[in-house]
């Protein structure tokens, strides 16, 4: 697996040519070097043998997928079998019974007629008659009878005969269908075999992945550490100089005038930057921001590795866009509180003149605006990150970036936020937004579905059950609401489901479970609940539909009454 050094080592960033005959060059507080993947969560499945092996389960998943179509036609197939044998033998039963109804039918007709006990006959008419003519017209009475009798107990055998003949056609039928599903069960279990042993082996290389990530992630907290160290120090540097921190009005015009003993910074065109400027001093000049960009900063550096989660303002969590305008609201300065707000009102600068403080906005063509943080220097930024579920510091992507902007100007008319093109989804801080009715992949990190290692993964506090660090984080703060509300918290059945956990379930309920590497739980995102949420319009199932998309949970609309796959108990974190 391929690994960086992720030591904090020192990296100073040069202000660029400074104006009106200062001194050429300035430092700015140096940084640790940060992982290019927030918290280790991302490109870690660099290994070979893991990439092989991870080949190997989509194979294996796409036969499963092939197959559960034969497999759910063979069950219907078996089933209308079944049922078609089942109502024959009752057709059978059922003509048996009426051919029986029709023989004592015939009988006790026959003997209210003449009154002997029996079925008349020729004998008995020609002893008993009174009169010739009486036998004669006797006799005739009697194959009229005759005659409706043969006709009514032959059509009554031959509907016994019809059902008989269906019943030995639906048998054959149905013991046709039993072969062909034995034949469709036995390929899925030759395919479950395959992936219970290919399981095995992804779990001994998921566990290098593991080891390997919980080293990634202690040295992320040290990056953390390190860098809020350099902040500080990079402080107590303007506070030895003497420097007094300017307010933000004071550095909005350089040209006009800066406080005394400060000059320009030069910016990329040449001209002053607006918004800082520097001490000129030997052997380097010493940047000076604006007082409340650096208490922004700092106040920002002191929620380093709080969790991130979506919708939140602090103090104990955040969103990206809310990290930046409570890190700056700290200082006075009021902004928006989601990155399209801070895009569309923040005065841009250009993005080489990127000072500690600024505000980086990344996205791409497809998805639009998708990110934004603290720029820290031209290659760190300080953010909390929906791929890391943490405020981290982290690397600035300079293909992702577009745009820089400045809180301590003055904002500008608002303007168009780039948003998604050709049905790509949004991006908040990092993360895809997921529609309720989504059921594409929901891959997040670089893992593959039911493949992601426990030290990605954060517990719910209850019993084993484990989600991605931003969906625990909401999960335990609607579990919190819903306690209040019922005086319990929310009752868990399932959350994070394994590979191995799915291709053990599949292959007990092949028709009803997802095929294995497709389930919405293996990406850590959705939870099946109990306690009353697990039945259509009950009080808890109605708290829940009106509250939990506040926390970010939506119960998808394929579970929803009436549309097939009726799952009241199953929800999904859609925020990201």
């Amino acid at each position: 697996m391929r690994r960086r050094s992720l030591g904090p080592v020192l990296a100073a960033l040069v202000v660029p040519a400074v104006l009106v005959g200062t001194l050429s060059a300035g430092t700015v507080p140096a940084v640790a070097a940060p992982s290019s993947q927030p918290g280790g969560t991302t490109g870690v499945l660099d290994s070979a043998e893991l990439s092989a092996l991870q080949e190997q389960a989509a194979q294996v998943q796409t036969d499963l997928q092939d197959r559960q179509a034969a497999v759910t036609a063979a069950q219907q197939q078996l089933d209308a079998a079944q049922a078609e044998a089942d109502a024959a033998t009752q057709a059978v039963a059922d003509a048996a019974d009426a051919l029986g109804r029709e023989r004592l039918a015939v009988g006790e007709y026959a003997s209210a007629v003449y009154r002997d006990g029996g079925a008349p006959t020729p004998l008995g008419l020609l002893l008993g008659g009174a009169d010739p003519g009486d036998v004669v017209s006797a006799m005739g009475y009697l194959d009229v009878v005759d005659a409706r009798t043969a006709e009514v107990l032959a059509g009554a055998e031959s509907r016994r005969q019809g059902a008989l003949a269906r019943q030995a056609a639906a048998d054959q039928a149905l013991a046709g269908s039993r072969a062909q599903a034995d034949l469709v069960a036995a390929e899925s279990g030759r395919l479950e075999a395959a992936a219970a042993a290919v399981t095995t082996e992804l779990d001994r290389a998921l566990g290098v992945v593991d080891r390997q990530l919980a080293q990634l992630q202690a040295e992320q907290l040290d990056v953390n550490a390190a860098t809020a160290a350099n902040w500080r120090a990079y402080v107590d540097q303007l506070a030895a100089a003497g420097v007094a921190l300017p307010p933000a009005t004071a550095l909005r015009d350089p040209v006009a005038g800066l406080p005394a003993g400060l000059v320009p910074v030069g910016g990329v065109t040449g001209a002053a930057q607006a918004g800082a400027a520097q001490l000129p001093r030997q052997p380097s000049s010493l940047l000076v921001l604006p007082a409340e960009t650096v208490a922004a900063v700092s106040a920002a550096m002191a929620d380093l590795g709080l969790p991130y989660v979506p919708g939140t303002a602090g103090p104990e969590s955040f969103d990206c866009g809310s990290l930046v305008q409570t890190a700056y609201g700290a200082a006075g300065v009021v902004l928006p509180g989601t990155q399209g707000e801070l895009f569309a009102s923040t005065a841009p600068v250009e993005p080489a003149d990127v000072l500690p403080g600024d505000l980086v906005f990344l996205g791409t063509p497809e998805s639009g605006l998708g990110h934004v943080g603290l720029a820290l220097d031209r290659q760190t930024m300080l953010a909390a990150d929906g791929r890391a579920g943490a405020v981290v510091v982290r690397t600035l992507p300079a293909d992702q970036v577009l745009g820089i902007g400045r809180p301590s100007l003055a904002t500008r008319d608002a303007v168009d936020v780039p948003g998604p093109t050709a049905g790509a989804l949004p991006v908040e801080c990092g993360n895809p937004v997921y529609p309720a009715s989504y059921d594409g992949s929901r891959s997040w990190g670089g893992y593959p579905n039911g493949l992601i290692p426990p030290s990605a993964m954060c517990p719910l506090g209850v019993g084993g059950h484990t989600l991605r660090c931003d969906a625990a984080a909401a999960w335990r703060a609607l579990s919190a609401a819903f306690a209040g509300q019922f005086g319990a918290p929310l009752c868990i059945t399932d959350s994070y489901r394994s590979y191995a956990g799915q291709v053990t379930l599949y292959g007990q309920k092949p028709a009803l479970a997802a095929v294995p590497g497709t389930s919405n739980h293996g990406w850590g995102l959705a939870v099946d609940l109990c306690g009353g949420v697990e039945s259509f319009g009950t009080t808890q199932y109605v708290w829940m539909a009106a509250n939990a998309g506040r926390f970010g949970f939506v119960h998808p609309t394929w579970a929803d009454q009436g549309n097939g796959r009726e799952e009241p108990w199953h929800w999904e974190y859609a925020a990201t």
